[in-house]
């Protein structure tokens, strides 16, 4: 194949990649929301009252977990922090 004809196929390979990818594209960000969802309340779960089999585990992650309850605390319609051991804001 000739580099002219090659740098078309591609473009094409690419733009039927986007139309096929372009259905889909919110449902995998609205599952990776919900995926994230559950991860905060896996590793916050004790603050809520529900006991957490895995919070030695969890432990460490809190520091880098405070940014992400934060943009989740504002995504689910709340302005201050729901918890009062979380102080985010």
């Amino acid at each position: 194949m000739t580099p002219p004809m090659k740098d078309h196929l591609m473009k094409l390979i690419d733009y039927y990649d986007r139309v096929i990818r372009l259905q889909h594209d919110a449902e995998i960000k609205r599952e990776l929301r919900d995926e994230e969802d559950v991860f905060l309340l896996l590793c916050f779960s004790e603050l809520l009252g529900v006991p957490n089999p895995v919070s030695y585990y969890t432990l460490e992650l809190y520091p880098e977990m405070i940014e992400r309850f934060h943009e989740w605390h504002l995504r689910m319609g709340m302005e201050k922090s729901p918890l009062d051991g979380i102080r985010c804001c």
